[in-house]
């Protein structure tokens, strides 16, 4: 006789391990008995009804709860879609028609399926390329970015979201999948849940929500546009990234990339401009002039201003003002 643990039970009948031990407790279910200190039952124990469930709903839903008598109405409605989820060519074709990008890992990590708007997202010409050839649970860089714990837990059958995910675009260019980048940089939520068997762990379904793509030069002039106007406030990369719609984890790259220079560095060039300005003006002292712009004159923008000009405050007003 084939035999089910509490564990296995609860999975199968869709509640917590506690509950089941709760039901065996009150002594609502036949046939169960303790191996050591573990409780067994047999594998054909049909889910008992919850006491919980008032008695003008108990028959309705023990119809429900019971397979072999299931309401005729429900059976016809059912019908079509026991023939999808028993024919994987219907499936596979629903979700190619899902505009969300869906990405399909077996239990051990490879790529067993790609839906379309997952492969026009990225660019790829051919699924081959990605299916059967990448492993995510090997790849040193998504565990970088996605860290050892959640992916332990992506594998071992739990369901995982993951927020402002950078997606690594340019490490399929490195691994040959696509020729080059369709975009700079991507931002996306991920959502992943696990796909059982009969208790056992077939694979992972991920599903990628798209937040923002950073496609080239548009999202540098504005965060150019923004420091320049709010030169007064303080440095903060977060809020410049959400002006120009980029994770800040991919823009201080990207914009070194294309500005020649860090965000930092490039906030730190306008404000020395200004104070430069201001040391023009006669009527202000040294420490004015830095007061003006937010800023002391012998903190870090006295360093910065040497570093820029080659010259001391000073040295600078003498020379422009004669």
């Amino acid at each position: 006789m084939k035999i089910m643990t509490v564990q296995e039970a609860a999975q199968r009948w869709g509640i917590t391990p506690r509950r089941v031990t709760e039901i065996i407790r009150e002594g609502r279910m036949e046939g169960v008995y303790k191996i050591g200190t573990t409780w067994v039952m047999p594998d054909d124990t049909p889910k008992p009804i919850d006491k919980r469930v008032s008695e003008k709903n108990k028959q309705i839903t023990q119809d429900i709860l019971q397979p072999a008598n299931v309401i005729p109405a429900l059976d016809t409605l059912s019908a079509p879609f026991q023939k999808i989820l028993h024919n994987p060519e219907l499936n596979l074709q629903i979700y190619n028609t899902f505009p969300i990008p869906i990405e399909i890992f077996a239990s051990d990590g490879t790529v067993i399926y790609a839906n379309r708007a997952k492969l026009e997202l990225n660019n790829i010409k051919d699924a081959n390329l990605l299916v059967g050839k990448y492993n995510l649970r090997n790849d040193p860089v998504s565990l970088e970015i996605i860290g050892q714990k959640d992916m332990d837990r992506i594998f071992n059958g739990e369901t995982v979201t993951i927020q402002n995910f950078p997606a690594p675009i340019q490490d399929l260019v490195d691994r040959g999948v696509i020729d080059e980048k369709p975009w700079e940089a991507a931002t996306m939520d991920l959502s992943l849940f696990p796909v059982w068997d009969k208790g056992i762990f077939v694979c992972t379904v991920c599903l990628f929500f798209v937040k923002n793509t950073y496609q080239g030069k548009a999202e540098i002039i504005r965060a150019q546009e923004y420091m320049q106007e709010h030169w007064l406030e303080d440095f903060d990369r977060d809020k410049i990234a959400k002006v120009a719609n980029v994770s800040a984890y991919h823009f201080s790259r990207v914009f070194k990339q294309y500005a020649g220079m860090s965000l930092h560095d490039y906030y730190k060039q306008i404000k020395v401009n200004k104070l430069m300005e201001k040391l023009c003006s006669p009527n202000l002292t040294i420490s004015q002039a830095f007061a003006d712009c937010g800023v002391d004159s012998k903190g870090a923008y006295l360093r910065y201003f040497k570093e820029i000009t080659g010259m001391t405050p000073s040295e600078y007003r003498k020379r422009n003002i004669k």
